[in-house]
């Protein structure tokens, strides 16, 4: 007899591809074709679903393989000025580093292609809509105080409600 479990329920809701919000990410001035899509999904329990698809990370430019690159949510929406005013990353308990509610995996990216979905129970959608999601250049070493010596913000995008 088959059972449905937690992973079939949240393949179906990727799979409906019915996100609550989403944030179009663009690149900054050294990297304008980075370009993808952040996309919400509630679910029926606690937590969320993250899925992210970005394209031409620098990697593909540079001729490696793969590299990895930080991903935060961070506590202002506005990707201006080169995405200088983003804030810090989104940490409403204040907690120390890697513990912010903003803080996400690392992007992975094979010849300058990223592609993940995660399941995060530290945020919910109506909290973090009109906040920022952010690209580093670097990957986050998950160590450094206060946001993980990431480097460089090279895309970024603003957390939307998705209307229906």
């Amino acid at each position: 007899m088959f059972h449905y479990t937690s992973h079939h329920i949240l393949l179906n809701i990727l799979s409906g591809n019915h996100p609550q919000a989403l944030a179009w990410i663009a690149g900054n001035a050294q990297y304008p074709k980075l370009n993808g899509m952040v996309k919400f999904y509630t679910i029926p329990y606690d937590g969320i679903i993250i899925e992210a698809e970005i394209f031409n990370l620098p990697d593909s430019v540079e001729g490696n393989t793969s590299s990895f690159f930080g991903f935060h949510i961070h506590e202002h929406g506005d990707c201006s000025d080169n995405f200088q005013n983003t804030g810090d990353h989104y940490n409403p308990g204040g907690a120390a580093h890697p513990f912010h509610a903003g803080d996400l995996p690392p992007l992975m990216s094979n010849q300058g292609y990223a592609w993940m979905a995660f399941y995060d129970t530290r945020i919910t959608i109506p909290e973090i809509l009109n906040r920022s999601v952010v690209i580093h250049r670097m990957p986050d070493d998950f160590t450094s105080q206060p946001s993980g010596s990431s480097g460089e913000k090279i895309g970024c995008g603003v957390i939307r409600p998705l209307e229906r």
